[in-house]
């Protein structure tokens, strides 16, 4: 696999291997889609966990530098997330992580040590819901979401986080 993709492989390892995560409740490359400007722009989750009623708890992202200075991309990627916000989002470069209550953008957790094992993640994702968000929320949520993957679309890093679109 080329570098870019070890890096969620490993975590996806973690998360099975570690922390007892079942492999289906994994899913990899999650599209999070959303009109800007008349178009369709995707963003891509690298990796989420479900409930076993297909319930979202929390989104992966990974990121090539300091993981602080993704929380805000990666909150508004949790609140776009499709069907249903994931109530919680880990940030990670897989040596530092931040985990965070969606609702709110609360810390919960820093280091590696903050990755919840599988068996409380369904009651730490219940402890801190998501509220529907109001039309002028999801659009802020979208434009922002929509301004920094741009930003990283130019930086040339490996992980470019987008999927092909369906302008």
């Amino acid at each position: 696999a080329p570098p870019s993709e070890d890096i969620p492989q490993a975590l996806a390892k973690l998360l099975v291997e570690e922390k007892k995560y079942p492999k289906p409740a994994l899913k990899a490359k999650i599209g999070v889609c959303f009109p800007i400007d008349g178009k369709l722009y995707p963003r891509m989750v690298d990796l989420a966990a479900y409930a076993d009623d297909g319930s979202p708890l929390m989104i992966v992202v990974f990121c090539s530098g300091e993981p602080g200075s993704y929380r805000r991309e990666s909150l508004a990627a949790a609140r776009l997330h499709p069907g249903a916000p994931a109530p919680l989002v880990l940030v990670t470069d897989t040596k530092d992580a931040y985990l965070l209550a969606t609702a709110d953008g609360a810390q919960l957790g820093c280091g590696l040590r903050a990755i919840p094992a599988w068996d409380g993640l369904a009651a730490l994702a219940a402890a801190h819901p998501v509220a529907a968000q109001s039309p002028d929320r999801i659009d802020r949520e979208r434009r922002i979401l929509y301004a920094y993957s741009e930003l990283l679309e130019g930086c040339g890093c490996p992980h470019a986080c987008r999927p092909k679109g369906k302008g």
